[in-house]
């Protein structure tokens, strides 16, 4: 593909630069694909070399320490506690009898789980004579769904206690170049001080941070990990049947061609489709409606204002769950609108809203808008506030037309400024689960993918999928996890390209 210098850019119409921007677009994708490779590379890379360079600083540091040091690599803090860092040594001491507690010691313990997870599990529920009752009883054996949860809970656990380990090492090298200069350790006291002063920025991160390692990482890896199994309602891990690992086996099923798996593929590559036109429309949509609205109202000699405002906030005051409820009933065969269309007798027969899959599909957007316009129109009116009136005034005496002060002046401040929040509405409008399930529930159905887990319907989007494949009686958890893992990868890619491409990260210096 030919690159036009700036000048011969400059020459070319407006259709052509559109062109070649669409063209630079699709040229830039295999670069960009190669990049997030090289990405990966270079973190991989990095990784095996700090584990290199920490590997050789451990060995480094029990070699040249004292004997103090060297201790505290079996009983952590006993340098720190020599050294009269009593609280500090106490910590560590501690943190490391719990480990070995919980390890070694208790009787369901780590290694208990860590040995029962290449399995998940051995002995399933099974009938055995009891002779107190004289009949055969049903015993439960393992539980597949807790040697999973704390096995994961169990490695994070070693992650925690090998990284304390390193800081515990690391602060008995530090003491020893403190005293090395001469200089007093902190006490106990100077540590609890600095928890409220120099490092209170670490004592307010402590328990967000443990939060989201506790909630949100961890049910990610486990819901990782539940792909690779064959965790559904026949396979609950305990009172029906064990789930054990069937490998890339899900993932091959959801993505392969064959014989087997060609509704799974088909139902997939169609939501997904589906999926991106609505989230495409959706959101901008009312992006650009939601602009037009708010320029409308700003704009001099509109009157009452704060009314018109007010009206359009109330779609948002109103609980989305009562409102598309409600909007679903009045665009039904038998609803408000049919009826009342009917009545007037501009149609012979009800319109079918819900029951066509092109209707449904564009009544849901249409919807949306409603829903969605409002959000846009308070973003945009405080943004055009704020653009400087001159540039405005400028334009006109040039002989600017309405449309190109809109295209020159107004748009460009406007995706400078919302352009993080464009591409997070698009993200979010991938997994908005309310307006589909709430109006259609997902249909109307589609007949030839009732095979596929869930039975999706013409309306479906990755998200509201997912949620059928873990209700009713089968309760394919492990299809739902290998959905949501595509979901993100989807999401990912969408925005690693997309933000890269945003004006308030290319131009920033155009609008400061």
């Amino acid at each position: 593909m030919k690159l036009y210098s700036d000048l011969e850019y400059l020459k070319l119409s407006k259709g052509q630069k559109f062109l070649y921007n669409l063209k630079c677009f699709f040229a830039a994708i295999p670069r960009w694909f190669a990049n997030i490779g090289i990405a990966i590379g270079r973190f991989f890379k990095n990784l095996f070399l700090g584990i290199g360079r920490e590997l050789k600083d451990l060995v480094t540091t029990f070699i040249h320490g004292d004997w103090k040091t060297k201790v505290s690599y079996v009983f952590m803090g006993f340098g720190n506690i020599a050294r009269g860092q009593i609280l500090r040594g106490l910590l560590f001491l501690l943190f490391e009898a719990v480990f070995i507690f919980y390890m070694f010691i208790a009787p369901t313990g780590g290694v208990y789980w860590l040995k029962k997870l290449p399995s998940l599990g051995e002995i399933g529920p099974h009938e055995e004579y009891n002779e107190i009752l004289d009949a055969y009883t049903k015993v439960y054996g393992d539980d597949s769904f807790k040697i999973l949860l704390y096995g994961v809970l169990t490695i994070f656990f070693i992650i925690a206690f090998i990284y304390t380990w390193r800081v515990n090492i690391r602060q008995n090298q530090t003491a020893e170049k403190i005293l090395a200069t001469g200089k007093p350790l902190k006490s106990g006291k100077d540590d609890l001080r600095s928890l409220v002063d120099d490092q209170f920025h670490k004592t307010l991160l402590a328990l967000p941070v443990t939060g989201i390692m506790i909630f949100t990482v961890m049910p990610i890896v486990f819901m990782i990990l539940v792909a690779f199994t064959n965790y559904d309602g026949a396979h609950n891990g305990f009172s029906n049947s064990l789930f054990t690992w069937v490998g890339l086996e899900n993932f091959n099923q959801l993505l392969s061609f064959s014989d087997g798996n060609k509704v799974y593929t088909a139902a997939f590559g169609e939501i997904l489709t589906w999926t991106l036109i609505w989230a495409f429309f959706a959101t901008f949509t009312n992006y650009f409606l939601g602009m037009f609205v708010a320029m409308m109202i700003n704009k001099k000699g509109i009157k009452i204002k704060k009314f018109w405002r007010t009206v359009l906030v109330l779609t948002i005051a109103v609980p989305q769950f009562i409102s598309l409820l409600y909007v679903s009933k009045m665009f039904a065969q038998n609803g408000l609108v049919n009826g009342f269309l009917l009545d007037l007798g501009l149609i012979k027969s009800p319109l079918p809203f819900w029951t066509d899959p092109a209707w449904a599909r564009i009544t849901v957007i249409i919807v949306n808008i409603w829903i969605g316009i409002p959000y846009l129109m308070l973003i945009a009116t405080g943004i055009l506030m704020n653009i400087p009136q001159d540039l405005y005034e400028s334009a006109k005496i040039d002989g600017a037309s309405g449309f190109q002060q809109y295209a020159h002046i107004t748009l460009p401040y406007m995706l400078f400024v919302t352009g993080p929040y464009l591409l997070t509405s698009f993200t979010s409008n991938m997994n908005n689960f309310n307006v589909i399930y709430l109006l259609t529930g997902g249909g109307p159905d589609k007949a030839w993918a009732s095979a596929a887990g869930g039975s999706p319907g013409q309306t479906d989007l990755l998200i509201t999928w997912l949620f059928k494949v873990t209700t009713g009686t089968d309760s394919k958890y492990y299809q739902a996890s290998v959905i949501g893992i595509m979901v993100f990868i989807v999401v990912s890619l969408i925005t690693l390209i997309v933000y890269g491409l945003l004006p308030s990260n290319k131009n920033e210096e155009d609008f400061q």
